[in-house]
């Protein structure tokens, strides 16, 4: 007995300390912890550039930067928010949440789990010295387009090299997830039992190890055009350059449901909380989440209507893409459905949850008039297209992530946030969200192209508008940092349940509520 306690004191000791603890880290919750954290700066650095752009384009003229460093400031806003900011923050949800949810010990490979999260700070530390090579950073747009970025200097093989290691870091995270939650749930916990979070992560989790390779092969082919003399994309030595295009997309599209549908789980866990009610029509939610991501690989050419596709074929990708807005409507009746007549309150995760739906909701009907072919060829890389992504990727992943962040954090820390603090911090960013994005949508459909660092005196107006509040809308994200630390050194201990306890309402409905005047909980028969 006594030979199995030295063994367990030894064991005691094995807990690493320090920097050891995170270096080393196989703990899902620590991991996760990182990945956020890793999320958090990375949003900073891709803030910063679009700050730098938008000052830039605070007037006409050139003020700040050289055409060509705006290029580059374009190219790596998008690739450090995109594969650095919002695809690890919701890996660190899924790192927290999805062991916890399913009622796993831990996630299924917890080495691997380590190694996918230390791959990024190299990656994304190559991306951010691309500023520091001859030839600057990266400037053919975060889809680096051949035949552009074929010519560009030694910057875009670092870009290159990032983006192969973040994707190997998402193709892990994924086999991880997967195995997670296909192995690991608890007894009696069928997958149509699963909670919508995990339900919507395990799909995400497909998609990332179907559409990864694809980026890898498109990336690898312009690494061999640019250094080993072969020709994919060169049209002088028989090659493509549109065929990019086609590769590219067809990992891209996909990619942009990666970016929002961990975001519809978490809004489909607070919604129902803060409603006090079921969410309404779960089957249907999974079928329309399933569907999103089946849909999502036949409508890549949207992106391509004015590369002088055939009308046949921009009417096939015109259709599918309508379909699209068929399950993604689903899911947002679902909501809409599930607040009507609960018992409402609103905490900071449902005001982030609730401008979710009504912001995505917007971002969603801009994409409608996207893919309509005619349209879409006037208002193609015009500030119409930045305004309808931003709209989905802005207001849609990251209010999400915020959400998210807010509810689970009383269960992370143990201590609840400062609710006044969060409140400022949402009005905030949705004041200033709108007040930025929204004017883009008259800038193009007035034709101002996106990508120039210079436009002609009609444009100045708007553009005015958008940079002053841009930055208002970058000061803000310091709230939420405030909130965050003010949070981890302390504050009112969170209950067990701190959702359930806060209003002494520890009641839960069933769909649709019985009638009842919300003053005394309703009696549920």
């Amino acid at each position: 007995m006594s030979a199995v306690l030295d063994h367990h004191d030894d064991h005691a000791h094995d807990h690493p300390h320090g920097w050891r603890r995170w270096l080393y880290a196989t703990n899902h919750k620590d991991i996760g912890t990182m990945y956020l954290w890793f999320s958090f700066a990375m949003f900073l650095v891709g803030g910063c550039n679009a700050l730098l752009l938008r000052a830039e384009l605070f007037q006409p003229g050139l003020q700040l930067v050289n055409p060509e460093f705006f290029n580059s400031l374009t190219t790596m806003h998008g690739l450090v928010m995109v594969f650095g900011a919002i695809m690890p923050a919701f890996v660190g949800f899924a790192n927290w949440q999805i062991p916890l949810m399913i009622g796993a010990s831990d996630m299924a490979f917890a080495r691997m789990n380590n190694f996918s999260f230390w791959l990024l700070p190299p990656a994304a530390s190559l991306l951010v010295l691309s500023y520091f090579v001859p030839g600057g950073a990266p400037a053919a747009g975060w889809t680096v387009y051949a035949p552009l970025s074929v010519q560009m200097g030694p910057g875009m093989d670092l870009g290159i090299f990032a983006l192969h290691i973040m994707g190997a870091s998402s193709i892990m995270g994924s086999i991880n997830i997967v195995t997670t939650i296909l192995n690991m749930r608890a007894p009696g916990m069928t997958l149509m039992k699963m909670p919508l979070f995990i339900w919507t992560w395990l799909i995400t989790a497909y998609l990332l190890i179907a559409v990864m390779p694809v980026l890898a092969g498109a990336i690898t082919m312009l690494l061999t055009d640019r250094h080993f003399g072969t020709n994919f994309f060169n049209a002088a030595g028989g090659g493509d350059p549109v065929m990019y295009q086609h590769i590219f997309w067809f990992f891209g599209h996909p990619e942009v449901y990666i970016l929002i549908l961990p975001a519809f789980g978490i809004v489909s866990e607070i919604i129902p909380t803060f409603s006090r009610k079921r969410l309404f029509g779960y089957s249907s939610m999974v079928y329309a989440t399933a569907s999103i991501a089946i849909l999502s690989f036949v409508v890549w050419a949207h992106h391509m209507y004015t590369t002088g596709m055939p009308v046949t074929g921009q009417l096939f990708f015109m259709y599918a893409t309508m379909l699209i807005a068929v399950p993604t409507g689903v899911k947002v009746f679902n909501w809409l459905a599930t607040m009507w007549r609960g018992a409402m309150t609103f905490e900071t995760p449902m005001l982030f949850a609730v401008g979710f739906i009504f912001v995505f909701t917007m971002g969603g009907l801009t994409g409608i008039v996207l893919s309509m072919a005619p349209l879409d060829i006037q208002l193609h890389d015009t500030y119409y297209v930045v305004a309808h992504f931003h709209y989905t990727m802005v207001a849609g992943s990251l209010f999400a992530i915020f959400a998210g962040t807010y509810y689970w954090l009383p269960k992370w820390t143990g201590h609840m946030y400062d609710e006044g603090m969060g409140k400022l911090h949402f009005w905030l960013t949705l004041i200033f969200f709108n007040l930025t994005f929204f004017p883009m949508h008259f800038l193009g459909l007035a034709g101002m192209p996106r990508r120039y660092a210079d436009y002609p005196m009609q444009f100045a107006d708007f553009n005015m508008v958008a940079t002053v509040s841009a930055f208002g809308f970058g000061l803000s994200q310091l709230v939420f940092l405030a909130v965050i630390i003010k949070c981890i050194k302390g504050g009112a201990k969170a209950a067990d349940k701190p959702w359930e306890g806060a209003h002494g309402l520890e009641w839960t409905l069933p769909s649709p509520a019985p009638y009842h005047t919300f003053e005394t909980p309703p009696i549920v028969k």
